[in-house]
């Protein structure tokens, strides 16, 4: 809205002075402050058009054209100063420092946007405090937007700095929401409406980043790609992309790794109270689970299926799908398992 209103403002401006430049430069007549006020309406459109295109333009690749076009004037003025010592025609001196600016800037700016990715020219996100604080950048992948767990997460406040969704990773997000296939479509628009319960969170820092790596066809691989080049870490919950991303030196919050280490602690010989909901794949073994899904495996309770037991666990075994824990029932509910058989 206040975009808007700075825009409507600059197009009444720009008219007013267009009106008051025809009257006072070229004539006093009515119509010449017609005709200016025409032209700076229109111009002040034409820029406003403009500056509505200039939004997809990347700020890192605009302040690397920057960067290229300074230093090739650099390089054209001191190469022209060396020319200026040898005697020659001034108009031949001219056409030889137009030439060499023209040469050197264009230069400049293709080999400083060829390189961005070698060196940050602006660094986003970066504020200036004290240097023993440090601001977080963690980047969001598509499968932990869908997972809607980060949503929790972040009302806890458990997560500190500013939280970046990629352009690319929208896009994607969007693309299963239209997917023909409906339960895609349904993982698609849960999606967008955790996207949006975040960014409804006053208390969180969220930011919509348009960078975008053309080249690079893969959205694992741009999210990796602008990690790096952001210094941020990435949260995930996609197996795949949390390897490629251990690989290339990128930190990885796993939300499935945070669920398991908040997962209570089992140990041998306690007592546990389970239902037992179905068969286990070895001889005469039922499977249970706890209330944030650890599975159990419960020795002689395939009998005992739809029912409530108090069985001991016997070990635990970290896999990497989780934690599951083995168990034999108590000593008086084996007796009572026999008795109904």
């Amino acid at each position: 809205m206040t975009l808007l209103f700075i825009r409507i403002f600059f197009i009444i401006l720009s008219t007013v002075i267009g009106f008051f430049t025809g009257i006072s430069f070229i004539s006093p007549e009515m119509k010449w402050g017609i005709i200016g006020g025409m032209t700076g309406f229109f111009a002040s459109v034409v820029l406003i058009t403009f500056e509505s295109w200039m939004r997809k333009v990347s700020v890192r690749n605009l302040s690397a054209a920057v960067f290229g076009l300074i230093f090739g004037l650099f390089m054209s003025w001191v190469l022209t100063s060396a020319i200026k010592l040898v005697p020659m025609d001034p108009r031949a001196f001219s056409t030889i420092q137009i030439i060499l600016t023209l040469i050197f800037c264009y230069l400049g700016m293709v080999i400083a946007i060829r390189g961005k990715d070698e060196f940050n020219l602006v660094i986003p996100y970066v504020k200036f405090t004290r240097q023993d604080q440090r601001d977080e950048i963690i980047l969001l992948d598509t499968s932990v937007i869908i997972d809607g767990r980060i949503a929790d997460i972040c009302s806890t406040k458990f997560i500190e700095g500013r939280i970046v969704i990629p352009r690319f990773v929208l896009k994607e997000l969007q693309q299963i929401a239209d997917s023909p296939d409906a339960l895609k479509r349904n993982r698609g628009r849960r999606g967008l409406d955790i996207l949006n319960r975040i960014q409804k969170d006053t208390t969180m820092d969220v930011k919509i980043e348009e960078e975008d790596f053309p080249d690079i066809p893969d959205v694992d691989a741009k999210l990796v790609k602008l990690a790096q080049l952001l210094g941020a870490k990435v949260l995930t919950n996609d197996y795949n992309l949390n390897k490629i991303a251990q690989l290339q030196s990128v930190t990885v919050l796993n939300i499935n790794e945070l669920a398991n280490a908040l997962k209570p602690v089992v140990l041998p010989g306690e007592l546990l109270e389970v239902r037992i909901v179905k068969e286990g794949k070895e001889f005469n073994q039922g499977v249970a689970y706890l209330e944030d899904g650890t599975m159990i495996v419960v020795d002689n309770t395939r009998n005992l299926i739809g029912q409530t037991v108090r069985a001991v666990a016997t070990s635990v075994l970290q896999t990497s799908a989780g934690r599951m824990i083995f168990a034999k029932l108590e000593s008086g509910d084996y007796h009572s398992g026999r008795k109904q058989r």
